[in-house]
């Protein structure tokens, strides 16, 4: 950062850099690598998930929607979850549409932690939160997933906890990691939000992208959690529209005022037709996400089987789509030196793990990240070039 930049940047964004997953994607392009970087994927979305905007369009559904989501994509997803967890929401009370979930996350964050309190996060975490922490003049504390199952010590998490901590995020299944959270270890941070008075913010974007058994638990069905549990979601992973941005939040009626505020202020709203879309999209029976699950499932063996083959030693994910493999296996102690090799002399480009830990944490620069979230052709051209390690 020159001179000039430094002087007209807050001290918070002095605190944090650009995304490292999306300047992959630009190095990705500059050196003509393969993008198995950033986590969108390369084959269409569903034909009649495109026909639902395109017939919201025609329709001339092109005007602002409500500002905290329209009406069918609010009753959708109150179905849903209804359908699937059993869990029942007041739709005009307790869902908000944002800008993705990213948007969802800030939104939350914003409109319930204030300047000086804590915030816990696991780590290796979504490079998203720490910022989104430091942006609300909050403190994020740090608590490590231990490869190479990704659990945490619960003695480090109850020492986390203190008369400061505002909240804890929990993303499952996780990103990076593809760590599914058990009941065990739900019910843990459930009490100890109850015994600290914490609030639990959850990103739950890879729910139905889950393999071997594994069960997605909303930590807000557990027993007294509904009314501090913040469920953060998103259709872009589900039914593979990332670049429609349309996320939602779950929350008590209480809490949703102030997001729904925080929300309106911060974007008025999501794109009207794809609300529609969304709702339609929200509605599909369960053989969708068996298909779904299978279809990824598929991929994270295969790739799993060619890393291994190709030298890296890999942890095997229980959710989301993206494989963490340890470079240091491969000769390499520097991740941000090895992806750039990947990306510039081998042609396939992954995200640095440092990316996904703060300074100075162990396993820091141990993995680099493998997205498997693309067409099979691309995944097999992937391996075909990482054969010139």
């Amino acid at each position: 950062m020159n001179s000039l930049q430094q002087k007209y940047a807050s001290h918070k964004a002095l605190h944090f850099t650009e995304s490292v997953i999306r300047e992959m994607s630009r190095v990705a392009a500059k050196h003509n690598a393969i993008n198995l970087a950033q986590g969108f994927p390369d084959f269409p979305a569903p034909q009649d998930i495109k026909e639902a905007a395109v017939k919201a369009i025609m329709k001339d559904h092109n005007q602002y929607a409500i500002t905290w989501g329209a009406k069918a994509l609010r009753e959708a997803i109150a179905f849903k979850y209804q359908r699937d967890y059993q869990i029942t929401l007041e739709p005009e009370q307790q869902i908000t549409v944002c800008c993705g979930s990213t948007e969802g996350m800030i939104s939350s964050l914003l409109a319930t932690v204030n300047p000086g309190d804590e915030v816990i996060v696991f780590e290796p975490f979504y490079e998203n939160y720490g910022p989104d922490v430091i942006l609300c003049g909050a403190t994020p504390k740090y608590v490590q997933l231990q490869p190479p199952e990704f659990s945490f010590d619960p003695d480090e998490l109850k020492a986390a906890f203190s008369d400061k901590t505002r909240a804890i995020i929990i993303n499952t299944p996780n990103n990076p990691t593809g760590k599914v959270f058990n009941k065990a270890e739900l019910q843990l941070i459930a009490d100890l939000c109850i015994k600290h008075d914490a609030l639990a913010i959850t990103d739950e974007i890879y729910e139905h992208i889950i393999y071997d058994a594994a069960k997605h638990i909303p930590l807000y069905s557990l027993p007294g959690m509904a009314q501090r549990t913040i469920t953060i979601n998103s259709i872009s992973k589900t039914f593979s529209v990332t670049g429609w941005r349309i996320g939602f939040v779950i929350a008590s009626p209480e809490i949703t005022q102030s997001i729904r505020k925080v929300h309106d202020f911060l974007t008025v709203g999501a794109a009207a037709p794809l609300q529609d879309a969304a709702a339609y999209a929200l509605r599909l029976g369960a053989d969708y996400y068996e298909h779904l699950a299978d279809f990824y499932g598929q991929r994270r063996d295969y790739m799993l089987k060619e890393l291994k083959q190709a030298g890296f030693a890999c942890l095997q994910p229980g959710g989301a789509y993206y494989i963490m493999a340890d470079n240091q296996q491969m000769g390499w102690d520097n991740d941000v030196e090895f992806a750039k090799h990947l990306a510039v002399n081998i042609g396939v480009a992954v995200v640095p793990g440092s990316s996904f830990y703060r300074e100075g944490a162990k396993d820091k620069h141990r993995f680099v990240r493998f997205c498997f979230c693309k067409e099979f052709t691309t995944l097999e051209a992937a391996v075909e070039r990482l054969k010139k390690l």
